[in-house]
């Protein structure tokens, strides 16, 4: 294991700094004392990076010839860049394409620029749902997986951080479980949803759930700074299963339980409504086992009284 303290100060070149996670991690990043440029696409993403302390750049990650000259120098390449659709966007037509092609060339050039430019580590965003429906089974990182085909370019990203592990640096994907957290519009609908008695939740009742919130996953971003080359799976300690992630959001907020989605409506929604239906029991051993992380939030039980606490929910 390796302590956080052991972390070397570096410069870190961050894309997807103004996202869900990597505006939690570039304060991480600063805070410990790196030296952090960042992708900013607008005006005033760049200002706030400049405002955090952050190197803020404009990139365009599909020109490989403008990313080499962006990323050369940087010791370590961290990219959590995807344009992930919001709630009903996810079923339309077209929705994943923008963050298939990140993830299929936009890693592949940046893990190209790192390996050029004498990066030593590589860090790549993946998606832990990629694992087959497994019952009651806890999966590991040795567990097969069955990509869907609107998220089979995790396996290309992953296939990036591989690849320049292969070439003798350090590469690593984590693969997260499903995100929640307080400002996440998907979290806050499911609360208005339980709220009015539907329960917008795929799977049979007693299928397990595999969720991490906001903030432990970005904790775990900064962890994988001190961890060695593979795959991580990053979820809560205990998944809970269907029927009781339900339970649990509707006893704090004191309303009745509502019975889950009929299991021929994820049918009906392709293969986004056939991912979101498996049973994922996943575990977080590996990369607990490797550094000094471990969730804020070890079930959902506790994360869904910090997002009703965080907006004053009662």
């Amino acid at each position: 294991m390796v302590s956080r303290s052991e972390e070397n100060r570096t410069s870190v070149f961050l894309a997807g700094a103004t996202g869900v996670l990597g505006r939690r991690v570039l304060p991480q990043l600063m805070k410990a004392g790196h030296n952090v440029t960042a992708i900013g696409r607008s005006d005033s993403s760049r200002s706030w990076l400049a405002q955090i302390g952050a190197k803020p750049v404009e990139l365009d990650l599909f020109d490989a010839s403008a990313v080499r000259g962006a990323v050369d120098g940087h010791e370590v390449v961290i990219n959590l860049a995807t344009s992930v659709p919001i709630n009903l966007q996810a079923l339309v037509p077209g929705a994943w394409r923008m963050t298939n092609r990140i993830r299929r060339y936009g890693a592949a050039n940046l893990a190209e620029a790192a390996q050029a430019g004498g990066a030593k580590r590589f860090i790549q965003e993946s998606f832990a749902p990629i694992y087959p429906d497994c019952g009651d089974d806890w999966i590991d990182e040795d567990a097969s997986v069955k990509a869907a085909r609107y998220n089979r370019a995790v396996l290309d990203a992953e296939a990036s951080a591989r690849g320049f592990a292969a070439q003798g640096g350090i590469g690593i994907a984590l693969r997260f479980a499903y995100f929640y957290g307080a400002d996440s519009p998907m979290t806050l609908e499911t609360i208005r949803y339980v709220r009015r008695g539907l329960a917008p939740v795929f799977g049979a009742p007693e299928a397990f759930y595999s969720s991490i919130s906001h903030d432990d996953a970005a904790a775990a971003v900064v962890a994988a700074l001190v961890i060695p080359s593979g795959v991580y799976n990053v979820a809560d300690d205990e998944p809970l299963r269907r029927q009781e992630y339900v339970d649990c959001l509707a006893e704090l907020l004191g309303v009745r339980s509502p019975r889950l989605a009929p299991s021929w409506l994820a049918r009906l929604l392709g293969s986004v409504g056939e991912t979101l239906a498996r049973s994922q029991r996943i575990s977080n051993r590996k990369i607990k086992a490797e550094s000094d992380w471990t969730p804020r939030y070890p079930t959902l039980r506790e994360g869904w009284k910090a997002v009703l606490a965080a907006n004053d929910i009662n």
